[in-house]
């Protein structure tokens, strides 16, 4: 099993579908490094050869920011528009929809499930 900036590669898939599995990878991104390694997209993981596996590890830390340092960027990057207090950053602080899509109907992956109006009786 391969395993590339701390994360083991799935062995019965092609390899320019595993490389995805990577935080920061994606499809082009995952082209783009088999083409300058010289391997061919359409070999399974298991069967790569340890000089090709080194040779994309080599590729990804020299060129590519992933897994745990591009994770922290993008935290670092929200917490600097929270403590700017801008509007954005507000809408990351109250858990709500930042790039302007309307909340009065949607909006639930964000906000959470529908919390139902507690109706008080008469006695």
């Amino acid at each position: 099993m391969a395993r590339i900036a701390g994360v083991d590669l799935p062995k019965n898939k092609r390899i320019d579908i595993a490389l995805t599995r990577i935080y920061g990878i994606g499809r082009s991104s995952a082209s783009e490094i088999l083409r300058k390694a010289g391997i061919e997209p359409s070999i399974r993981t298991q069967n790569l050869t340890d000089e090709q596996v080194a040779s994309i590890r080599k590729i990804i830390d020299s060129e590519y920011k992933v897994e745990g340092d591009l994770r922290k960027e993008v935290a670092m990057n929200i917490k600097r528009l929270m403590d700017m207090g801008c509007y954005r950053g507000l809408r990351h602080r109250k858990n709500l929809p930042v790039r302007g899509q309307r909340t009065h109907t949607n909006a639930r992956t964000r906000k959470g499930p529908r919390r139902g109006i507690i109706t008080s009786r008469k006695k």
